[in-house]
């Protein structure tokens, strides 16, 4: 999965600031203009944004698609944002690619409930190939995936383009919209998208690192889901009982006091092959079913997870991307359940030094992928490092 390893044997520079970063407060009336001035587009073959849902966003993109042209133009709304100073909100995050590093494609998936996977595995194939033509010279391939955060459709649609990734590295984050869960919006060059989303497919003379980390542990305290409905991401009992009143029985606490700052603190996992995911929790229904970030079929056997401490664990896995080099940026997908947690156990100070001292910058998701998979909790990116020298 990594291609950096290799590539550093031929020496490397120091951090160059390839990678441009810009922000800006989301209600400015001159957002776009500054950060334009901040990145500096004529070069770019790229630009990422990640915009709060407090964004004139109609507005801004008319502005944006004019300014940043003529690279292209990709993003997603967010559930908070990670700036030069850690986590932030009511922010616009911008990232540009100069095409003195980077070449990409993009490729809109418009309707995520009616995917067509051969047509989609096509258009990757034909992306992949006509990347390599143009930039032989290049050797790092990976590939980003943003999509609605609401859509209940990141399973499927992970699965199905695996399929055409072949050895590329994928990573990627659910759009969010704050803690509202209303409405989570897909950009691509100046429109506004839902359900749907867009897979940009990148080759760079850059080393990368795709990666995925989280803080938990499973314990041996198991529960087996007995009731489900996958599709809308439902489960109706555990252990044969009512979902929400099991899962409070099994904790220890009362059924109707189930909070955000529950599921956040204590989350289940599952065990696929030799890896555990994160299966979040994102509310109880009126119903008291549990509804879920991701997909979950009866007979799945749930474990309870303990956490680690977010801040001695997030150093850690920072600090082991820098070996043998510091990147020049990481692009973060953060699980907004990690920013829930964070703040319920006051850690977001210390997370936030950690983020900006690492150059990590992106946003807070409502759920990440990582090649196949569709997972909760995580944090999930892309480690960019200068390139080796001549």
């Amino acid at each position: 999965m990594d291609q950096v390893d290799d590539l550093f044997i031929a020496g490397q520079v120091s951090s160059q600031d390839i990678i441009r970063t810009a922000y800006v407060d989301c209600r400015a009336g001159n957002a776009v203009d500054t950060l334009v001035s901040d990145l500096g587009v004529a070069d770019l073959s790229l630009v990422i944004l990640f915009l709060s849902p407090n964004t004139d966003l109609e507005t801004f993109l008319v502005e944006a698609k004019q300014q940043f042209a003529p690279a292209k133009v990709v993003g997603c709304t967010t559930a908070g944002e990670i700036g030069p100073d850690g986590y932030t909100e009511d922010k616009v995050i911008a990232i540009g690619l100069p095409s003195s590093h980077f070449a990409a494609t993009t490729m809109l998936i418009e309707d995520l409930h009616d995917l067509q996977p051969q047509a989609m595995i096509a258009d990757m194939i034909r992306n992949r190939n006509k990347l390599a033509t143009q930039n032989p010279n290049w050797s790092s391939e990976f590939a980003m995936l943003l999509v609605d955060g609401l859509s209940t459709r990141e399973d499927a649609l992970t699965s199905e383009l695996s399929v055409g990734l072949g050895p590329v590295p994928l990573f990627g984050g659910s759009a969010g919209d704050g803690a509202s869960f209303g409405t989570t919006r897909i950009i691509q060059d100046g429109r506004l998208y839902e359900n749907a989303a867009v897979l940009v497919q990148f080759r760079s003379d850059c080393p990368i690192k795709v990666f995925k980390t989280d803080h938990l542990t499973p314990t041996d305290r198991r529960m087996v889901v007995t009731g489900a409905n996958p599709d809308k991401r439902l489960v109706h009992e555990i252990n044969a009982e009512p979902a929400a009143r099991e899962y409070a029985r099994i904790l220890g606490k009362d059924p109707e006091q189930l909070s955000t700052f529950t599921f956040a603190a204590h989350p289940v996992v599952v065990r696929i092959g030799e890896q555990t995911h994160v299966r979040a929790i994102q509310r109880v229904a009126e119903n008291g079913d549990l509804v879920f970030f991701s997909a979950i079929d009866e007979g799945v056997v749930l474990n309870l997870a303990e956490s680690e401490n977010m801040i001695s664990h997030l150093q850690r896995e920072l600090s082991a991307l820098e070996d043998p080099v510091a990147p020049d940026m990481i692009l973060g997908c953060d699980c907004v359940l990690r920013r829930v947690e964070a703040a319920q156990r006051q850690f977001t100070t210390g997370i936030s030094e950690l983020l900006s001292r690492h150059k990590v910058v992106g946003f807070s998701t409502y759920g990440e992928q990582v090649n196949s998979m569709h997972v909760n909790q995580t944090l999930t990116g892309v480690a960019i490092y200068p390139p080796p020298e001549d």
